[in-house]
């Protein structure tokens, strides 16, 4: 099997990128003859179809890539199949999509989206992200790496430390983490709570709308923002100085970071929805909290990205939910579970890995996608 893989190649530290490049590495390692290309490089794109003729072409992305990972491939007669993730509605592209022989979505809530919103049910498969658990592995509290990451941000090595990774941390839960981190501020051994979000203008305006709510709650002196620009190779560590991994996200269609976290013996804070439900265990490798409340819209409005014109209206018939909100006293009382508990914390991070390693080794998901093409392509 020839198989060319389209990402943001070569990789910036981004998921999508991550994903992309894990699948392009273990096709390699498992001996397919793969190479990936910038999903947006037009005439590279062309040059490998010329010469390579790959049997598929696999594009990472979400619908809106549709130009660049399914029409593109499919006008030079090359067959795509796009590895999609959920990121709005599907607007007008679900003509193309339906018909192609395969999708790939990176969880069962994926797929209910595009399901939800006109993509044949039978075409969908779920492929999910793989993680690098060589890079993402634990560490001793004691490793020189890891107390240096510690001592960069502020924190001891008696201090608890709580980590939400993420674009802007809002997303990620954090506003409902902090609330429940006042819940039990005063019962609570002494800890910090980092947010690790990416240097973008969109970012800034939220972390000030966090900060402010922080300084609210009386909890400011404990919340760190970090900021700054970060490579891939750093994540490991950032993650492994960390006791407890927190993201009971608003929106999360895999969740990459809890996933890693698990690779590095971290116990999750999660929602009991979306992605995690597939990437997390309740009470064995994660605590889940409930959903609170979920956001719902009768309409989307539209532009250019969606091959409409500005402000286009799209009406929905059935509400559809955009959002969730963890319930915060779940969120409190699991904190505080495991902040009590070191064992537990120690116990849930090993069962974690062992989860991650059976099913999201980036190994594992390359067998996996060799696995689907040809029982649902006949292709070797």
């Amino acid at each position: 099997m020839k198989v060319l893989v389209l990402y943001d190649y070569p990789p910036s530290p981004g998921g999508l990128a991550t994903q992309g490049d894990l699948l392009y590495q273990g096709l390699l390692e498992l001996g397919v003859d793969a190479h990936a290309v910038n999903f947006e490089s037009a005439q590279e794109k062309e040059w490998y179809y010329r010469w390579f003729k790959p049997d598929v072409v696999v594009g990472v992305g979400y619908w809106g890539h549709t130009p660049q990972l399914v029409l593109h491939p499919k006008r030079y007669g090359v067959l795509p199949v796009p590895w999609l993730v959920a990121d709005g509605y599907i607007a007008n592209y679900q003509e193309v999509l339906n018909d192609l022989p395969l999708i790939l979505v990176t969880s069962h809530w994926v797929k209910e989206m595009y399901v939800r919103d006109g993509i044949h049910p039978d075409t969908i498969e779920v492929l999910p992200v793989g993680c690098d658990t060589n890079s993402f592995t634990p560490f001793e509290k004691n490793n020189p790496k890891i107390l240096a990451v510690r001592e960069s941000l502020g924190i001891s090595p008696e201090q608890l430390m709580i980590l939400t990774v993420g674009g802007d941390a809002a997303s990620k839960g954090a506003q409902e983490v902090m609330q429940a981190l006042s819940i039990i501020d005063t019962k609570a051994p002494d800890w910090k709570y980092v947010c690790k979000v990416w240097p973008q203008p969109r970012t800034k305006a939220q972390n000030l709308i966090d900060l402010e709510m922080a300084s609210q709650l009386g909890l400011d002196k404990n919340i760190i923002y970090a900021t700054n620009k970060i490579s891939r190779n750093f994540m490991p560590y950032l993650i492994g100085a960390c006791d407890i991994y927190a993201a009971p996200s608003r929106l999360e269609g895999f969740g990459m970071p809890q996933v890693e976290a698990g690779a590095c013996g971290k116990p999750v804070i999660g929602i009991q929805a979306m992605g995690m439900l597939n990437t997390l265990i309740h009470e064995k490798t994660a605590f889940l909290a409930q959903v609170a409340r979920k956001i719902v819209v009768d309409e989307v409005i539209l532009g250019k990205e969606s091959g409409f014109e500005k402000k286009h209206t799209v009406q929905f018939d059935i509400p559809r939910t955009v959002d969730y909100r963890a319930n915060i006293q779940d969120i409190a009382g699991h904190l505080l579970t495991l902040m009590e508990d070191e064992k537990l914390r120690e116990e849930m991070g090993r069962n974690a890995r062992e989860y991650v390693i059976s099913n999201f080794g980036y190994r594992v998901v390359a067998q996996k996608f060799l696995k689907i093409i040809h029982e649902k392509l006949g292709i070797n």
